[in-house]
């Protein structure tokens, strides 16, 4: 009795010739140069391959990683535009609430107060310049 697999060769033994003659012709119409295709081809493969191998090497053996990076990276960018001050129609400034505003402008007014200089005028510490002058008494010289 002949086992499974004797019986499915016997009956492609009769396919083979014919699969190396396509498999030839196959090779010798790619070995063949193509004028002004094959830089072309190339240049599409060099491209391809560049893009898979990083994917294939940092996207899919990470895939939950990323899922969860991308779903931060979305929830961030709704909470960014949710918190987004309105825009008057009108105007086309911001439409702040007047409370806000006038808190702002106290601010500001408390600011300005505590940052300016609260030193002694300028005038009286400021550094004479003169050089000294010869000390001498009323101009005359002393005769002994």
């Amino acid at each position: 009795m002949k086992t499974p697999r004797e019986i499915l060769l016997a009956r492609h033994r009769a396919a083979a010739p014919q699969l190396d003659a396509i498999r030839h012709a196959v090779v010798n119409d790619l070995s063949r140069p193509t004028p002004g295709g094959a830089w072309l081809a190339n240049l599409v493969a060099a491209c391809l391959r560049l893009l898979t191998a990083p994917w294939r090497e940092l996207v899919l053996p990470a895939r939950r990683t990323w899922t969860a990076l991308a779903a931060v990276w979305v929830l961030l960018l709704v909470i960014n535009l949710s918190q987004r001050d309105p825009v008057s129609s009108v105007t086309g400034r911001l439409a702040r609430p007047q409370p806000v505003m006038m808190s702002w402008q106290a601010q500001q007014r408390w600011l300005n107060e505590l940052l300016t200089d609260r030193a002694a005028p300028a005038d009286t510490d400021r550094p004479r310049n003169t050089a000294p002058r010869p000390r001498t008494e009323n101009g005359e010289t002393a005769l002994v």
